[in-house]
């Protein structure tokens, strides 16, 4: 396993949604299709991320299974054997280097990433500092203390970034395709890895590629939102509060045409596409673009100056029907014996190369 790797995962709690598709999912698949000659490629399933926000455990081993056939309908070639498809959970390695990785991470540091303070509501975390200050972590500890303590946040979802440090660096990762939500936590991954390799005088672990040279490579998917249907000022989530903004894959075409149509655009009367000042309607140009394989200005040509948006909406509900009617079937014809011995015979393989990284490190840190 000489070739450079890009990794990627998509959390197994509640279905995928047609943001994580086309933002995540498909380039990942494309670049598999296209490139695994040259890379290799890993794409696997965070369970273990799964608990840091409150899931129905009962079905979340259903969900773990679906998400994967979801990679496979999606076209994820199976029979390549640069391309490996395994469960986190599976590969106790996971967990143990995270703890040590915890050992050598700074309280001040995670206090200050910010979809964490954005996940517990932490808006006066914004509003306590002057503009341009770099807040003490005496500061932010009082502030978040005082916050946290009113509500039920987990240990956690405050230090996932350190598991999701070493979930990239077990696998010597030098490309790690994350949303612009995920940012800071890659340039985590990044820190923690220069600091252990300065700590203990060796290369424990290989540094993935700073966030400008990931969009080099991964070009102007990088990053991609779909926004909230209903708010379109946050992005499509799978774990939102409310569904109706929310277009999953397992949605029927009804239901998804049913949710275009009552879509947020705005008042103004008129289509224009502007992403910040317009976000509503420039968000359904958006998605029309990406299952037309086009881009927005294309769409937004036919569109353009239009006082209603009753045809663009229905173009966009029909498309998007046909969309999920499609990959359905395409989901209902996976193979799922072949797709475990895919699954199984990847994670024999990454049980070898995290245990070479997990050895390497304990024995730097003196438990081997």
């Amino acid at each position: 396993m000489s070739k450079k790797v890009i990794l990627t995962g998509l959390r197994a709690n509640n279905d995928l949604t047609i943001g994580n598709y086309f933002g995540a999912l498909l380039p990942i698949i494309d670049m598999a299709k296209n490139r695994a000659g040259e890379y290799q490629v890993n794409l696997f399933v965070p369970d273990l991320h799964s608990f840091t926000t409150p899931i129905d455990h009962a079905v979340l081993q259903d969900q773990i299974m679906h998400n994967q056939r979801v990679f496979a309908a999606a076209g994820l070639p199976l029979e390549n054997p640069d391309v490996y498809i395994y469960r986190q959970s599976y590969i106790p390695a996971h967990s143990e280097l995270t703890w040590i990785l915890s050992c050598f991470t700074e309280i001040g540091q995670l206090s200050r990433m910010t979809q964490f303070k954005e996940k517990i509501g932490v808006a006066e975390v914004a509003s306590s500092f002057v503009y341009g200050e770099q807040p003490s972590d005496a500061k932010m500890r009082m502030i978040l203390g005082s916050q946290i303590g009113n509500i039920n946040a987990t240990a956690g979802l405050f230090s996932y970034p350190v598991l999701m440090a070493a979930d990239i660096l077990l696998y010597n990762a030098t490309y790690v395709p994350v949303g612009e939500d995920q940012t800071q936590h890659l340039e985590f991954a990044r820190d923690i890895a220069q600091r252990m390799n300065r700590k203990f005088g060796q290369e424990l672990f290989t540094v993935p590629l700073e966030v400008k040279k990931q969009h080099e490579l991964f070009g102007k998917d990088q990053g991609l939102r779909i926004m909230d249907l209903q708010d379109p000022a946050k992005k499509m989530s799978k774990s939102a509060e409310s569904n109706k903004g929310v277009i999953f894959l397992s949605d029927t075409p009804d239901e998804a045409h049913k949710k275009i149509m009552g879509a947020t655009t705005d008042s103004f009367g008129e289509i224009i596409y502007d992403p910040k000042e317009r976000p509503g309607i420039s968000n359904l140009i958006d998605i029309l673009a990406l299952l037309q394989h086009t881009d927005p200005n294309s769409v937004y040509e036919r569109y353009k100056g239009q006082n209603v948006y009753g045809p663009l909406k229905t173009e966009l509900a029909d498309t998007l029907s046909n969309f999920l009617r499609d990959f359905q079937q395409s989901l209902s014809e996976v193979n799922d014996q072949k797709l475990m011995r895919k699954i199984e015979n990847s994670e024999e393989a990454m049980r070898s190369v995290a245990g070479e990284t997990l050895n390497r490190v304990q024995k730097a840190v003196g438990l081997r």
